[in-house]
């Protein structure tokens, strides 16, 4: 069975003739340079049968297999600010021992100005996705298992108030379309593949937020915001420069706002701590080959706390450089992010740091009270993602801030009720397994460079 091997030093080739000290020597390589795995985290276990038994703290842990035969495995609760909450993910690829991906997975702010400057709400640290803005789920809204949990009418539910258990959270095995498809003269290899998706619903004012993660056969993960609910009836004006007339004639402009949300990504690939951060990019030379201009690209270390912008070309991984897959390479995990409208958040824009106030990613070493990109609950530790990257400590147990924005501009056929709108950004495995994960048969012995056809 393929299997996510530790790093291991040289071992000097030993010969069946070679004299017994040439044999103690070798002995003595390895257990000075070989690496040990990764360890398995407190709470959880590795079964004889490579699935991984966690111990979740407040609901049964969820574990799926997909039609490849990957497995996703992982704890999930809901956060009275955060709402949910995923942690201690784990990715068994298809013939593979599983391996932790992250220790944590939520959504970190969403911030809602309006062109007018006249509102803006900061919904997570002000109202919050769960508690009663957590919505409970019917088959309408999900075609899988609706999963309960007990949630608290108040806050955490320390402070009394009550609660009750409901059905939340909506477990699904949906298609994800084509896996692959090859042809060659042998025959066509061709596969669909399924993926794990976990939902949930949130009302905060006028507006319905569905909070979803997609988890692929592949060890990708897609994470997701969707909006729908009302136009808010408070924001309509009748100035065309700040929105746009929804309803008969020009009269009642329905004002144009942002949706600025951003994730909280706590790395555990391979085990926690010892990840490293690096940054891609790509330019055009300005010179030109026979048949198009060359391109070069590259690496680029990120040691310390920071924030980063998008470009052309550009995007970023997080790498355990202490576990390599069969092939010899550093098993990561690159972030990709779809279209987004660059933004800074509001409270950003009077930051300390000067005029760097937005940015698409931003990298800080984990801390339990650095829960919130913007209006963070702890002050102690930083108000925000740019409090907590000002002092570029070095970046070994590493949390990515994901921010992504989109500008909604209203159109008549948002009301009513208005259509989901989405944004979001992929995790995508980079070298965690030699090959594909839902390796064919036929293609095994494809590794490295093709074998020409005669």
């Amino acid at each position: 069975m393929p299997e996510l091997s530790p790093r291991r030093g040289v071992i000097p080739a030993i010969v069946a003739a070679a004299a017994i000290v040439a044999l103690v020597v070798a002995a003595i390589l390895v257990v000075e340079h070989a690496i040990p795995a990764a360890p398995v985290p407190r709470g959880e276990e590795t079964t004889a049968s490579g699935t991984v038994d966690l111990t979740c703290p407040e609901n049964e842990p969820i574990t799926q297999e997909l039609l490849s035969g990957s497995t996703w495995t992982m704890c999930w609760r809901v956060d009275p600010d955060r709402g949910l909450v995923l942690g201690d993910v784990h990715f068994a690829p298809a013939g593979h021992d599983p391996v932790q991906v992250l220790a944590e997975l939520s959504i970190g702010q969403l911030e809602v100005p309006y062109d007018t400057g006249l509102r803006n709400t900061e919904d997570i640290t002000t109202q919050g996705f769960g508690g009663q803005q957590m919505m409970s789920l019917t088959e309408t809204e999900c075609l899988g298992e609706r999963i309960e949990t007990y949630v608290p009418a108040i806050g955490d539910g320390t402070s009394g108030g009550g609660g009750e258990r409901r059905p939340v959270l909506c477990q699904e095995v949906v298609d994800g379309g084509i896996a692959y498809r090859s042809s060659d003269g042998d025959g066509t290899e061709v596969a669909r593949r399924t993926e794990l998706r976990l939902a949930t619903i949130s009302k905060v004012g006028w507006y319905e937020y569905v909070s979803q993660y997609t988890f692929g056969s592949d060890g990708s993960i897609r994470s997701d915001l969707g909006a729908t609910g009302d136009l808010s009836p408070e924001d309509y004006g009748d100035d065309p420069a700040h929105g746009w007339p929804v309803g008969p004639g020009d009269t009642d402009y329905a004002t144009s706002h942002s949706h600025n949300a951003v994730w909280r990504v706590h790395w555990a690939l391979g085990g926690q701590g010892g990840q490293v951060v690096e940054q891609y990019d790509a330019a055009p030379t300005g010179e030109w080959g026979p048949r198009s201009p060359l391109v070069e690209g590259g690496l680029t270390r990120i040691p310390r706390e920071s924030t980063a912008e998008a470009a052309d070309r550009r995007w970023w991984r997080v790498v355990n450089p202490d576990v390599l897959n069969a092939d010899g390479h550093e098993i990561s995990y690159q972030v990709e992010i779809g279209a987004t409208t660059p933004f800074e958040l509001t409270k950003d824009h009077h930051h300390d740091g000067g005029d760097q106030a937005g940015y698409t990613v931003a990298f800080t070493e984990a801390d339990d009270c650095q829960l919130f990109a913007t209006a963070n609950k702890e002050g102690t530790c930083g108000s925000g993602v740019l409090d907590f990257a000002q002092d570029e400590e070095e970046l070994s147990d590493v949390v990515t801030w994901v921010a992504v924005g989109f500008h909604h501009v209203a159109r008549d056929e948002d009301q009513s009720p208005m259509e989901m709108h989405w944004q979001g950004f992929t995790l995508t495995p980079r070298d965690l397994t030699a090959q594909r994960a839902d390796l064919p048969s036929a293609r095994e012995d494809v590794n490295g460079k093709p074998a020409e056809t005669p």
